[in-house]
């Protein structure tokens, strides 16, 4: 049974930092480009940063020079780095396996920055 499940969300205010994680199993954990996706309430579930297998990074725009996605495949985990947060970040973040046809969803942490 594959898992993935999210941690490290809270409340912050504005310009703090937050470490999301996320532990995942029943997968070869290696061979999947991992992934960070966040949803605001009543907006869409966007990208926020990819890792790949060869842990090549990407970044929505708006978090670009921010976070920082990076993954440890001895522990099964990949990580996202949130510096100077802004209230705009508020959302769920999900964690996110791919290879190919295969994706699987963890189930969220929730991420507030607040004043």
């Amino acid at each position: 049974q594959v898992q993935l499940v999210e941690s490290g969300g809270g409340s912050v205010q504005p310009g703090e930092s937050l470490r999301l994680s996320c532990a995942a199993s029943g997968i070869n954990f290696g061979i999947y480009a991992m992934a960070w996706y966040r949803q605001a309430q009543g907006k869409q579930r966007e990208s926020v940063a990819f890792i790949s297998i060869d842990a090549v990074t990407t970044y929505a725009n708006s978090v670009k020079g921010r976070f920082t996605i990076s993954r440890d495949n001895t522990k099964n985990a990949v990580y996202l780095q949130m510096n100077n947060l802004k209230p705009e970040d508020t959302a769920v973040y999900y964690c996110k396996a791919q290879r190919g046809g295969n994706i699987y969803w963890g189930r969220g942490t929730q991420v507030t920055v607040s004043s």
